[in-house]
């Protein structure tokens, strides 16, 4: 397998606007490395240009320490796994496979071994005479993925390729394309606009947004530490509640909402950071699961009467929406617990928990 680097990498179709903008990644030997973000983010084209199925523009691709920017797809040692399959509808499983294999004049007998090799991995030994349109959505998935196993390249992309399976299949995919990293030990670069996924099979996520990566970190890291408003409310599920306001003091730092109505005291934690934003707007957020509805007594919690707006039983918790300082806030509640419309209640926000951004160019105040 092979490290692949993204050296100022950028994109224009039209010589002024650039759908990929100065992107530098790293992506080491034998990590998975995922590029997510919303429809239009430049992910897919990034991936297409690590192919050579997209000219570049500016920059450099180098992979295992070899600049391919003018080196052809076939040539570089790649294997795509697309969004739509892209099977040859009138080949069998083990044609399709052993397609590329063949126009690369491989012997018979390790064209064989290697589609074999391959199935046995995938679980599809028994649909290797079968025809596409015999198989299942996830079952050509595999034949697809197949496809690129029996290549031994030394990186594998994925553009999207469980967008079109229903949400059951999609849970299963992730889980055997994430084995499968592990056991081929490959370098994968795998794009997708759905978070959980995101969350659920990098190593390390890189964020997009209109062109620009906004940021590169492990899931976990992104989770608590968002560079950005935009990571904020991108990672996560339900996302990040926002609510504008502005910094006080009175004998202790305080948030106060826009509209005034409401207050939250800030840990002392915080304070050598948002000193300096006293009487300055920013952008208070929390999660919607740093949220409770029962004094504990065992955090430092910040208390609110609100009215509930929704009430949505998910089955294995409740999710319930409210207003705080003309916000919409979503929290998430245990699922025994009995709410309905209307309820006015007391909920408590994990004031440990609590995220800053600067209102003006919405970047992360406290790291």
């Amino acid at each position: 397998m092979a490290e692949v680097i993204l050296k100022n990498l950028s994109k224009s179709y039209d010589g002024k606007s650039k759908a990929v903008n100065d992107v530098n990644i790293k992506i080491n030997d034998k990590e998975f490395v995922v590029l997510v973000g919303p429809s239009g983010c430049g992910k897919s084209t990034t991936l297409r240009m690590v192919a050579g199925l997209e000219d570049i523009s500016g920059g450099e691709i180098l992979i295992d320490g070899k600049v391919v920017n003018d080196i052809s797809p076939k040539d570089r040692d790649i294997a795509m796994v697309f969004q739509n399959y892209a099977l040859y509808p009138h080949m069998t499983v083990f044609e399709n496979m052993a397609f590329g294999l063949k126009l690369r004049k491989f012997p018979k007998s390790e064209i064989l071994n290697r589609v074999q090799e391959a199935a046995k991995i995938l679980d599809i030994e028994n649909f290797l005479e079968r025809k596409p349109k015999a198989l299942s959505g996830g079952q050509r998935q595999r034949v697809a993925v197949g496809r690129a196993i029996v290549r031994k390249p030394k990186v594998f992309l994925f553009d999207e390729p469980l967008s079109n399976l229903d949400a059951k299949l999609r849970v299963q995919m992730r889980t055997e394309i994430s084995k499968l990293h592990k056991k081929l030990e490959a370098t994968m670069i795998y794009v997708t606009h759905d978070q959980t996924e995101a969350m659920t099979m990098g190593d390390k996520i890189v964020v997009m947004k209109d062109g620009f990566v906004q940021q590169i970190d492990s899931p976990l890291k992104l989770y608590n530490n968002p560079v950005n408003k935009f990571v904020a409310g991108f990672i996560g599920s339900p996302s990040m509640n926002f609510i504008d306001g502005k910094i006080i003091k009175n004998t202790k730092l305080l948030f106060q909402s826009v509209d005034g109505k409401d207050t939250i005291e800030l840990s002392g934690k915080y304070s050598s950071k948002l000193e300096s934003y006293l009487n300055k707007n920013i952008i208070l957020g929390f999660r919607p699961e740093d949220i409770q509805i029962k004094n504990t007594e065992s955090g430092n919690l910040s208390r609110h009467s609100i009215k509930l707006e929704v009430v949505e039983p998910m089955g294995n918790e409740i999710f319930i929406y409210f207003l705080l300082g003309n916000a919409e806030i979503t929290g998430r509640v245990p699922a025994d617990t009995i709410l309905k419309v209307d309820d006015v209640i007391d909920v408590f926000i994990d004031k440990d928990k609590l995220h800053f951004f600067d209102a003006d160019d919405q970047k992360s105040i406290v790291d």
